[in-house]
């Protein structure tokens, strides 16, 4: 059977939410056993999103294949408990590179190259060879930004010229405010939002309304007037406690077989073992029987977009020990204005990757906080390495221990740039990218107990590395060196002894699922139970 499409396309403003949708919409199909995968585009002319400010465009999200993708992959792969790659990500810059390169090459026979066909053809070409290559029932397109940006209307005028060859439905994400001095939804900025779609060339086959509250009988028979649709094709996308719970909300409306009929493929009973485990996840989530506070010292908490895979590692960690975690967002510039009075009440202490000397101070100050409170730590890559300065500084007794990232003429660069990064002029996708073995010591190492596994493998980004030559004297003052790569030559994993206390190069929050949640995130919240009984 020859793949369908399902394109979701947002108006009026970004933000509302598309990424989760997309991946309501492959859950539901994934509980009926269909095989679903997304492809997202961004309209931006960057190749990747490597090199975009966190605080710009949220986190980078790195798969398995070392590709740097939108942060939206991380939540297809939460909700389908599945690895993406990096074929399913198009951008502005991958489509205008293609087609330029293909200009250089002669292959356009001397015609003019051109938005329409030449931009268009490439974008079909690229879905089509996904689904071409991969053979899934569904491809569900996300398009990236608003409709009326300039930066995607040549790829909505491409999945428009899909349409007309391969079966293609199409969903309009959009939103109602609520004007709340007189309490009414509004419909007519959705309004606006179905004409920009129009003039598109585009007939939506169902809306899906956002809205902080429960779409309202009236709101959604008028949406459904002005968009030609019959009012059970409004589907509601209300606030919920949890995005893990849409699929859940859109088969209450009966969407899942709207959808499946829509799409004109074959009839399948659910899978519901596979629901009934979903639905107990959520249960989890809304009724914890347990609640612990943790802190995360970061440098950009003021987005939280930019730790959103940490975020969501905390939720799948307090499912599985049946508890609410509660995070402290502390910016680390803030905790060296402030001191740790502002770290007072936490039960556990997580330090982030990041790049940059900005609140480096600050993270050590919160590291060395928690190991000499025997407060439970984590230390995400920045983190693992700061985890080392802290250690050299006040246990090995080297004051200016430092990274050479941050200061380049300290005799004690205990963080040193990777030897097969200094010769490298470019910086997008240039990093140690991807998924990377790691060797685990397992004698009574905290990192051995955690994954119970000699080899483990977890997704990296850095460029900068535990310094080798300061191995002995950090390991003969006590620090635990538990895991390297499979030479040897790398340092993965740090820990304190005789505490919980444990730094990865990894960013083991990548590959966290609610169905299949991180370990040490899982141990780290497990600690941090155990810390709040103690204080108690």
């Amino acid at each position: 059977m020859p793949t369908k499409y399902v394109v979701v396309l947002g108006s009026l403003m970004s933000g509302l939410g598309k990424g989760v949708v997309n991946s309501s919409l492959l859950k539901m199909l994934d509980f009926y056993g269909y095989n679903a995968l997304p492809i997202k585009f961004d309209g931006y002319l960057n190749y990747d999103c490597g090199t975009m400010n966190p605080y710009r465009h949220g986190e980078v999200f790195v798969l398995d294949d070392k590709s740097e993708v939108d942060m939206d992959f991380g939540i297809y792969e939460r909700f389908l408990n599945k690895d993406m790659t990096g074929d399913l990500s198009i951008t502005g810059g991958k489509l205008f590179g293609a087609v330029i390169n293909k200009e250089r090459r002669g292959e356009f026979l001397g015609a003019d190259v051109q938005i329409i066909p030449h931009l268009t053809n490439e974008a079909i070409s690229m879905i089509k060879k996904v689904a071409n290559t991969r053979k899934p029932d569904v491809i569900i397109i996300e398009v990236g930004g608003t409709v009326g940006d300039i930066e995607n209307s040549y790829f909505i005028e491409a999945v428009r010229q899909l349409a007309l060859e391969e079966k293609t439905v199409f969903i309009n994400l959009t939103y109602s405010p609520t004007m709340e001095v007189v309490g009414e939804q509004k419909t007519k900025p959705a309004q606006l939002g179905f004409r920009m779609l129009l003039q598109s060339g585009i007939i939506p086959d169902f809306v899906i309304c956002r809205s902080n509250k429960e779409l309202k009988e009236n709101t959604a028979e008028k949406l459904a007037m002005f968009s030609n649709l019959k009012k059970e094709r409004v589907i509601d996308d209300s606030d919920l406690q949890s995005m893990y719970m849409l699929p859940i909300h859109f088969m209450k409306q009966g969407f899942d077989k709207l959808l499946i009929k829509e799409l004109e493929l074959e009839e399948r009973s659910i899978d519901n073992d596979k629901l009934k485990e979903w639905n107990q996840k959520i249960n989890r989530i809304e009724n914890p029987k347990k609640k612990v506070r943790v802190a995360v010292v970061g440098k950009y908490t003021g987005l939280k977009d930019a730790y959103a895979s940490i975020n969501e590692a905390f939720i799948h960690a307090g499912v599985e020990n049946d508890a609410k975690v509660e995070i402290a967002w502390i910016e680390s510039t803030e905790l060296e204005e402030k001191g740790t009075a502002l770290l007072n009440g936490v039960d556990g202490i997580l330090v982030p990757g990041g790049f940059g000397n900005r609140g480096i101070e600050g993270m050590i100050c919160a590291i060395k906080y928690a190991r000499e409170n025997k407060i439970p730590y984590l230390g995400i890559c920045l983190g693992m390495q700061l985890m080392a300065v802290e250690f050299a500084r006040n246990v090995c007794m080297l004051n200016d221990a430092n990274s050479l990232e941050f200061d380049a003429d300290t005799k004690n660069g205990v963080i040193s740039l990777m030897s097969s990064q200094k010769e490298i002029e470019n910086k997008g996708g240039t990093m140690r990218l991807g998924a990377w073995k790691c060797k685990i010591k397992n004698t009574n190492t905290l990192a051995y107990n955690i994954y119970k596994s000699e080899l483990i493998e977890e997704r990296h980004r850095h460029r900068y590395e535990f310094n080798n030559q300061f191995r002995e004297i950090m390991e003969h003052s006590g620090l635990l060196i538990s895991g390297t790569t499979i030479d040897e030559k790398l340092v993965e994993f740090i820990e304190w002894k005789d505490q919980f206390g444990i730094g990865t190069q990894a960013h083991p929050e990548l590959k966290s699922r609610l169905e299949n949640p991180a370990p040490l995130f899982v141990e780290f919240i497990k600690a941090a139970l155990e810390n709040t009984k103690s204080r108690i």
